[in-house]
């Protein structure tokens, strides 16, 4: 499983530019495009099974495709990425619901989520890379 993931890094390195800057994925498929939105997209599982189904889509998105297609790859771990790290300021603001700022800030946190959700399905569908800000890149 090393070398898979060593494999992934290395495919997502090449679709950067010298200066670190995404490359196009003008190449990307129509195919690639929509499972990669669909990545973005499956986040929304997490409104059925709030226990954590919106990293758990992301995560068999990933899981299957990371071999078959670079740029689904790179976008699927980001979204897995930035619904991980949705989840843990989810668990923070369960806990700061005793201090009193805990509602607002899932308010805020809620209307992030689906802001940013929506963002990287769009950007995903027109082939470009998306990088959600404020996200732990816990996977990797």
């Amino acid at each position: 499983m090393g070398g898979q993931l060593r494999a992934t890094r290395a495919r997502r390195e090449e679709n950067m530019s010298d200066s670190g800057d995404p490359a196009s994925y003008g190449a990307a498929s129509k195919d690639e495009r929509n499972l990669a939105m669909f990545a973005h997209l499956s986040a929304f599982a997490g409104l059925i099974f709030p226990a954590g189904g919106n990293v758990i889509a992301p995560l068999i998105v990933w899981l299957t495709q990371r071999e078959k297609s670079a740029f689904v790859a790179d976008q699927s771990l980001e979204a897995l990425n930035f619904n991980l790290s949705v989840f843990l300021a989810g668990i923070a603001c369960a806990i700061l619901f005793w201090v009193g700022i805990g509602i607002p800030l899932s308010i805020v946190l809620f209307i992030g989520w689906i802001i940013g959700t929506v963002l990287g399905a769009v950007k995903a569908s027109e082939g470009q890379r998306y990088r959600h800000r404020f996200t732990l890149r816990l996977v990797q």
